[in-house]
């Protein structure tokens, strides 16, 4: 997994018929870095949506992880604010226990404790999974619990579908894609009382991931809207170590 930063312009692909959303647009930056004994990560994210009645409301979120190498250990911190006033905050720590689940320990919005159903994954954990599930060909979608402490009500039953493994670009446009082979992915997340793969998804997205962990192509879809994000800078961070 390459430390690097990245941002991502995003814009409207799409409106549900039926639903209240006019218009939306944002940005989102990325980092990921090798902190030696664990992978940290902080994603930035800042939506502009205007409603059929011209009301603009603007969210924003800012999530933060550090998790152990061996996929075990999750510490998250997650703080949303809508028109610049904090709504929400979500923070604690998940441990697993191989797969027979784990615990999260919540510290906000209150303190308390959940367990962790068996086969639950981090999300770092899920990415590397993926990838190698991608590089051997031979399964093409995994359905596991997925915990990244974005939320208070711990683990999210996921669905993953995975393309083939495709070659590297001949002239990436960003360094860090030179010699980097990919897969294009669509992860969708589920309700806990809904099965995976049934029913709405309550988030999905689709992107591109290359073999160092990098996506780009990317389609998140929010039920009521969908936005196209594009790469737009790709910098190297150098290791923690």
């Amino acid at each position: 997994m390459a430390s690097h930063r990245a941002a991502y312009r995003l814009n409207l692909a799409s409106v549900r018929p039926d639903g209240q959303i006019g218009q939306a647009e944002g940005t989102m930056a990325f980092e990921v870095r090798d902190a030696c004994d664990g992978w940290t990560t902080r994603q930035r994210l800042a939506l502009t949506v205007v409603d059929r009645a011209g009301q603009e409301i603007q969210t924003a979120s800012d999530y933060s992880t550090w998790e152990s190498k061996d996929g075990r250990r999750l510490r998250f911190t997650m703080t949303q604010s809508s028109q610049g006033a904090i709504s929400q905050r979500v923070s604690g720590e998940a441990e697993l226990n191989g797969e027979n689940g784990g615990t999260v320990r919540y510290e906000e919005p209150a303190a308390a404790q959940m367990t962790l159903p068996p086969g639950t994954i981090l999300p770092m954990a899920h990415t590397i999974r993926t990838l190698a599930l991608a590089r051997a060909g031979q399964q093409r979608m995994l359905v596991t619990p997925l915990f990244d402490g974005t939320t208070a009500e711990g683990a999210q039953d996921s669905t993953t579908l995975l393309s083939a493994w495709t070659a590297a670009q001949a002239n990436p446009r960003f360094p860090l894609l030179a010699d980097q082979a990919s897969a294009r992915m669509n992860i969708a997340f589920f309700n806990r009382e809904a099965s995976a793969g049934a029913g709405t998804p309550e988030y999905q997205v689709g992107l591109r991931y290359f073999a160092n962990g990098i996506a780009d192509d990317m389609k998140m879809d929010f039920g009521d809207f969908t936005l196209n994000g594009v790469l737009e800078s790709l910098d190297p961070l150098p290791h923690d170590c």
